[in-house]
């Protein structure tokens, strides 16, 4: 019977964030400058004939919690919200705060508390060397994926040294 014999040795790391990123804008900040500015000096390539950015967003996604309080300070009743994008969860949160019809079903005030979201983002890049990689970020970690060549890492790494919130 015939083995399967490894061919590439595909690689993770994750890097656990000191304080846990402040808020969306900070990690959608950081994503706006990735995007724009491509500090791993990925390069675009051709896939099913057509040419893609050398960094773009494969993934997002952000949710949060509405919590409605009665006057002694109760949590009444709670709506989590999950959105694809944030201009989305924001939406979806400025709606259900503003929803008066809700607050007199829940029995309460509703309130958002912005340091219990959680969001994701992975960023899809591709080196000169053909490779692709993926990096998510979430609240609280950075992690490097499906690489190969240990210089991605590398890269990734000494970039995120440089940004403070990454810590």
């Amino acid at each position: 019977m015939a083995d399967f014999v490894a061919k590439s040795s595909v690689k993770s790391a994750v890097r656990n964030l000191t304080t846990p990123l402040a808020s969306k804008t900070v990690l959608n900040t950081i994503i706006g400058t990735i995007l724009a500015d491509n500090p791993w000096s990925c390069t675009p390539y051709v896939s099913g004939g057509e040419t893609l950015p050398a960094v773009q967003k494969s993934s997002e996604s952000y949710s949060g919690k509405v919590i409605y309080e009665n006057n002694d300070g109760k949590t009444v009743g709670t709506i989590t919200v999950k959105a694809p994008s944030s201009g989305a969860f924001d939406t979806d949160i400025s709606t259900i705060l503003a929803d008066s019809t809700l607050e007199t079903a829940m029995g309460g005030t509703a309130s958002h508390d912005s340091s219990e979201d959680s969001f994701t983002v992975t960023i899809k890049g591709h080196m000169a060397n053909g490779e692709l990689f993926n990096v998510r970020f979430t609240r609280d970690t950075v992690t490097v994926s499906s690489y190969e060549s240990d210089s991605i890492l590398t890269t990734v790494e000494t970039w995120a040294d440089t940004v403070s919130e990454l810590a």
